[in-house]
This record gives structure tokens, sequence and C-alpha cells, in this order.
């Protein structure tokens, strides 16, 4: 069996993984605009969102694999950002 060349591994494309990010990235977009401004989630989405924007540049067709880590990483992380929340019963 030949090895893989880990040059090619490096610039190896993954549309699968950047089309979870942006489509992960495009429902936290839609979340934040549903969120109020002084919802406690907000600070949360807004970060994620910040994170994967640094992620998001260059060949998006050919991920290196340090940054497809990261991109997994923050698929990961990001999985409950947004979600509806019970609301908090209030003190009597």
């Amino acid at each position: 069996m030949l090895e893989p060349n880990p040059a090619s591994i490096e610039t190896m494309p993954n549309p699968s993984l950047r089309l979870r990010v942006q489509a992960r990235k495009a429902e936290l977009e839609a979340d934040l605009a549903k969120l109020d401004p002084g919802d406690r989630a907000r600070g949360d989405v807004e970060s994620a969102l910040s994170q994967v924007e640094g992620l998001l540049t260059g060949d998006l067709d050919h991920i290196p694999m340090v940054v497809a880590a990261e991109l997994s990483k923050w698929l990961e992380t990001s999985k409950y950002l947004g979600e509806q929340r019970p609301a908090e019963p209030r003190p009597a």
C-alpha cells in the first residue's frame, strides 16, 4: 500500500467540513439576529462568529490540516450555542 505524501495531505480538499462550518456559521448568524441585546448568549454567539471568521480565509477548497482541526474544534464547541433554553424562573 502506498503511503500518502504528507505535503499533499496538508492541502487535501475537505468540502464537507467547509460546508458544515458555513452552515453552522449561518445558523449562528440567524440566532444572533433573534437575540435581544441584553441576552447572555449574545456574547457567546458573537465570540464564536469572530473566531470562525479568522479561520475562513484563503483557499477553502484546500484547507490545511491545522486549520481543519481548528474548524472541527470550533464546530464542536459551538454545537449548542444559540439553542433555546427554558426561561429561568423569576424569584417571587
